[in-house]
């Protein structure tokens, strides 16, 4: 096309300014000046404006390019000259070249008309705002533009985008209000502040004022009702719609939709759903995200698989969903899924993955994330860096934790918390506490979640001075009143320190109601310092509060067969299998070759399982000839001794022990992740394994880390 009208061009000699109208890409606008060049036909200043215009407005333009020619004009007097030039800069985000042209046009005695300042604010960003958001609007002032709509709802726009609220408001309250775009931008505004409260009043005023709403007014409305889950307000919205029969846009269907799936009201949402008449990928999400959030998993599948067309958003929300409902197997099942079908993840993804990973300790799988992030430059902001840390800590990688730490060019209050909690579950208490000094040093708040992790780092260090220290402390310097989980910590931390009476007089003299974790805590230490009173009382108090709680009858048990209370055991028992009540079956997992691998106590399910018993027979020899000697005394069974010793050697984390050895080259570090306490035994046989095997075991149960290394655990027999 270019060819055919540069040829008429040279014989016909047709104005440029009918050709520049005519092109459709920058190729073609530079010929069309070239030939202007060569020919030496006048360029006027109609030729100027069109060129710099295609320039700044169409999608293939080049700024620099425009200002090349803008630069050539010797006195460029025409205000929309420099309009164009301004708007061209917000067009592609270079708000601050906006803001020099604006300067350099006061610095030629040009004045700014009523498009100026809404072509200026249209790509401020928060940063900018700040600098010179309120010199500017000033300058709205000074030149008489205060009272006209276009630059009031510019200014709006540019403080809401900055986050300044309130200056928006200000602007807003003294504005004319009969236009409906005025009072979508502030509605706007305050739906990304997050203040959706303020867009719920705003339309209450609306209405009073008469402002007919427009389908975007109603779109934010709705979305403001989604977020406060406000069920009331957005079934008025959904009346008014029906009553002035307002066009049902996609946009305005999903909104609607959204509303109800945030509400729980599914059978009105999928209503909808059913209606439309076109739906999009936004459309099938919503329903998808609605029944995750129900926690009905089956049927948001169902969902998923039937929607024609999938993005990374929906991809992520389904994963999103199992992982919510702790199916993390599946979740990592999915990834694979959505990475052979080309999606691409953003950060959101990879921190619902890297989740998964944490939970089942598949250290391989997230290092092949990590990669992933590295080598395809997805986003890695701080939430991302978090889940990092906290899928290496829960891997029990803790030297890569703090790799990844130190990397982090900005770090929130949640990373500190993470690498505070994450080195104290890992046998860390120390430099846990040095860390939170390097918080605090910081000038970062700690939070309630901080103090947890400050508590548990001295519950497993044994460190009982400090820990009073810092409880004491937390309301008094940083205003965090304990709660009831903070009040756990500490019955942990004196019971297995052994002050038993002292925990229970923190018991009672807590300020609110002691729940089960804070009653089971008691019962914990008690299983240590064998004191069958007080685990007695904490019993009979956490199977008033949960009757049905198995773990505590299990615990009680192990108490009574280490102290051969025989008989209690025996009633204990009896107990149980009247009320029905189960134990919950050991399961470990232990991740090899990127495949996480399940063992539940004596299960023969494994396709390798003749070989893993065959290891295990194996081992048991060799531990024997180093010294072995079997550790029945938890062993809730009333059983003879053999039996007690075969129960022994079916528990999960020794199946998956052996399973690792045969399965990873010799001194590979084994992890094992178990959904119960370690067992007295099982230690033992770890910390064994770990010296005549030569191989670093790492095995994270329901309440720590233990890392076994030539013989010795990272706990010091202290769990």
């Amino acid at each position: 096309m270019a060819s055919t009208s540069l040829t008429r061009f040279t014989h016909h000699l047709d104005p440029p300014l009918s050709l520049v109208e005519t092109c459709k890409s920058m190729d073609q606008l530079k010929q069309i000046h070239c030939r202007t060049l060569t020919l030496g036909l006048p360029k006027t200043p109609a030729f100027h404006n069109k060129a710099i215009s295609f320039c700044c407005a169409n999608k293939s333009g080049d700024m620099d390019h425009a200002l090349k020619l803008f630069d050539r004009i010797p006195e460029p007097k025409s205000v929309f000259l420099w309009n164009t030039m301004i708007k061209g800069y917000s067009r592609i985000d270079c708000p601050r070249h906006g803001v020099s042209m604006y300067l350099n046009m006061l610095g030629q005695n040009v004045k700014p008309d009523n498009y100026t300042f809404p072509f200026l604010f249209k790509g401020f960003h928060r940063n900018l705002g700040f600098s010179c958001g309120k010199e500017l609007h000033c300058h709205v002032v000074k030149f008489g533009f205060c009272s006209n709509v276009f630059v009031q709802n510019a200014l709006i726009h540019m403080y809401s985008r900055c986050g300044q609220m309130e200056m928006a408001r200000r602007v807003f309250d003294i504005s004319c209000k009969t236009d409906v775009i005025t009072w979508n931008v502030i509605l706007t505004g305050y739906n990304r502040s997050e203040r959706y409260d303020e867009t719920i009043k705003l339309f209450d005023e609306m209405e009073k004022n008469g402002v007919v709403p427009s389908s975007v007014t109603l779109v934010s409305l709705l979305s403001a009702c989604s977020k406060l889950r406000d069920l009331e307000v957005g079934k008025r919205v959904h009346k008014y719609i029906e009553r002035c029969e307002i066009e049902r846009k996609l946009i305005l269907e999903n909104a609607l939709m959204d509303m109800y799936a945030a509400c729980g009201e599914m059978d009105v949402a999928v209503g909808i759903f059913d209606r439309m008449k076109t739906r999009d990928v936004i459309s099938w999400t919503i329903i998808v995200s609605g029944f995750i959030n129900k926690g009905d998993i089956d049927l948001a599948r169902s969902y998923f698989d039937q929607m024609p067309e999938r993005d990374y958003v929906s991809w992520t929300a389904m994963i999103d969903g199992y992982i919510r409902v702790n199916c993390f197997k599946e979740a990592l099942v999915l990834f694979r899924q959505m990475q052979a079908a080309s999606i691409r993840p953003d950060e959101y993804t990879m921190v619902s993955i890297l989740t998964a990973c944490a939970h089942l300790g598949a250290l391989q799988i997230g290092e092949w994330i990590k990669t992933y992030i590295d080598r395809n430059k997805v986003k890695n902001d701080v939430f991302v860096g978090n889940a990092l840390i906290d899928m290496y800590f829960k891997c029990g990688s803790v030297a890569k934790a703090r790799r990844v730490f130190s990397d982090m060019s900005r770090k929130d209050k949640f990373t500190w918390t993470a690498m505070i909690v994450g080195l104290a579950i890992n046998g860390h208490g120390e430099e846990a506490l040095g860390m939170f000094s390097e918080m605090l040093r910081a000038s970062i708040k700690p939070d309630e979640i901080t103090y947890i992790g400050v508590l548990c780092a001295c519950s497993h260090a044994g460190m009982v001075y400090e820990g009073r220290k810092f409880f004491a402390s937390m309301s008094t310097e940083h205003g965090v009143e304990p709660s009831v989980t903070h009040y756990g910590c500490m019955v942990d931390l004196l019971g297995r320190a052994g002050h038993l009476r002292e925990a229970c007089e923190v018991i009672n003299d807590m300020p609110m109601k002691p729940n089960t974790i804070v009653w089971g805590a008691l019962l914990g230490a008690c299983r240590v310092h064998k004191d069958v009173g007080i685990a007695e009382m904490a019993a009979k108090q956490v199977l008033e509060l949960d009757p049905k709680n198995g773990a505590v009858y299990v615990l009680l048990g192990n108490i009574y067969a280490s102290c051969k209370r025989w008989d209690s055991l025996h009633e204990l028992r009896e107990s149980m299998m009247h009320r029905g009540i189960k134990k919950t079956p050991g399961c470990s997992l232990i991740e090899m070759n990127g495949v996480v691998h399940e063992f539940v106590a004596g299960d023969r399910s494994h396709p390798q399982s003749n070989e893993i018993f065959l290891k295990l027979d194996s081992m048991t020899r060799d531990l024997k000839l180093a010294g072995y000697s079997p550790d029945t005394s938890e062993v809730f069974l009333d059983i003879g001794e053999e039996d007690k010793e075969s129960t022994l050697y079916r528990h999960s984390e020794k199946l998956a022990l052996a399973f690792g050895v045969i399965s990873s080259d010799p001194g590979a570090t084994l992890r094992i992740v178990k959904n119960l306490r370690m067992c007295v035994d099982c230690h033992v046989v770890a910390k064994l394994v770990s010296k005549l095997y030569d191989r670093e075991v790492i095995v994270r149960d329901r309440t720590r880390f233990h890392h076994f290394r030539l013989g010795s655990c990272s706990c010091k027999d202290y769990w």
